[in-house]
């Protein structure tokens, strides 16, 4: 088997500014752990040797665990421990992987709770991914249906985005439906660079044309 925001007096002004501040600091921290993480998964993801993603995502995810903790109460480092244990069950495979997916499961949830529009939506996209990707009753949660109302909720948030576009249409590919899913193909091709995301971006137009070309075969 083979996933985002915080008058008129001198006093007034002076308590805004002092409830303001430690938001503002405490948001370049945020910020920075996610690059980080999004730095090493892409590396892991689209430059390590196969053999040994398995056990580099393993150790990625403790360090996401420690981001999600030290943030608690921030969408962002969830999406990205649910991504890195996702990243990390599709490497081991197998019955084995499955606690690890519904580890990723509720991360996700939890992310939509405080906050799904975080990171352009990428809890309900990843969420998404796993719903559709999982098995179904008896041996996982896997569920097409909802996966697609997930994905579709991503694509509402952001409808241009790489990512929702590639997940919807290997949904709809993978339900039969290859004319509904060449446009969203097309469409995530075409998607806006993401700034610092270039390897990222470069992977995922790689699956995306591989699927184009395996849907134009058939």
């Amino acid at each position: 088997m083979k996933p985002h925001r915080v008058r008129a007096s001198l006093l007034a002004l002076s308590l805004s500014l002092t409830i303001a501040l430690p938001l503002t600091l405490h948001a370049a921290p945020v910020d920075d752990a996610v690059t980080a993480l999004q730095r090493d998964w892409e590396s892991i993801r689209y430059q390590a040797p196969a053999k040994e993603r398995e056990k580099r995502f393993e150790t990625l995810s403790a360090k996401a665990h420690e981001a999600s903790q030290s943030f608690a109460g921030r969408s962002e480092p969830l999406v990205w421990e649910g991504i890195v244990l996702s990243s990390w069950a599709a490497e081991r495979g197998g019955l084995g992987a499955l606690s690890l997916v519904k580890q990723a499961k509720t991360l996700y949830e939890k992310a939509i709770e405080i906050d799904g529009k975080a990171l352009d939506g990428s809890a309900y996209a990843s969420l998404g991914v796993l719903y559709h990707k999982v098995p179904g009753w008896p041996i996982g949660f896997g569920d097409k249906t909802r996966a697609e109302s997930l994905i579709k909720q991503a694509l509402a948030i952001n409808p241009d985005g790489i990512d929702p576009n590639f997940f919807y249409a290997d949904l709809l590919a993978d339900t039969g439906r290859t004319e509904q899913a060449m446009p969203y193909l097309e469409r995530a091709l075409a998607a806006p660079a993401r700034p610092g995301r270039a390897l990222a971006d470069a992977g995922r137009r790689d699956e995306i044309k591989a699927l184009m070309a395996k849907l134009s075969a058939r």
